[in-house]
């Protein structure tokens, strides 16, 4: 009788020159024994999703925390324009440095700093944060323009 290969796993053998090699491909074509390896996919990608959400969420915090201090940068600008001009206008340099961020952030400008011919003004802005009951401070720039 002649021997019929199983239908669990197929023998191969290739030669190249004068060595042969044998490969033993299982039900699914894959090499080895079959099923050992099944779930491994899942576990890993179970293993490695905390390191992927905490990378993300690093990120993220990584741009509130450029972003707030950018608008530190703008609400100190737009309050030492204000400043600079106070004796011919009205307005408040502290509202419109407020005005200057967005409503979302918590900004506070400091009074200004008048100098003989210039004055600075100094914002503070509170970094917001991804994850709750982390403190990371505040993003602080300070302007200083020319009097007219």
């Amino acid at each position: 009788m002649a021997r019929r290969p199983s239908t669990h796993a197929i023998a191969s053998t290739h030669a190249i020159g004068r060595y042969r090699f044998r490969f033993r491909f299982g039900a699914r074509g894959r090499v080895g024994k079959p099923g050992r390896d099944r779930g491994q996919v899942a576990i890993e990608y179970v293993g490695l999703l905390p390191i992927l959400l905490f990378v993300g969420l690093c990120a993220v915090q990584l741009g509130l925390a450029i972003y707030a201090v950018q608008q530190a940068g703008t609400a100190a600008r737009a309050a030492a324009r204000v400043a600079s001009q106070l004796p011919h206008t009205s307005a408040n340099p502290q509202a419109a440095g407020d005005d200057a961020t967005s409503d979302w952030l918590d900004a506070d400008v400091d009074s200004p700093v008048y100098g003989y011919d210039s004055v600075t003004v100094t914002a503070h802005v509170t970094i917001p944060t991804v994850v709750p009951g982390l403190d990371f401070g505040t993003a602080e720039r300070s302007v200083t323009m020319p009097r007219d």
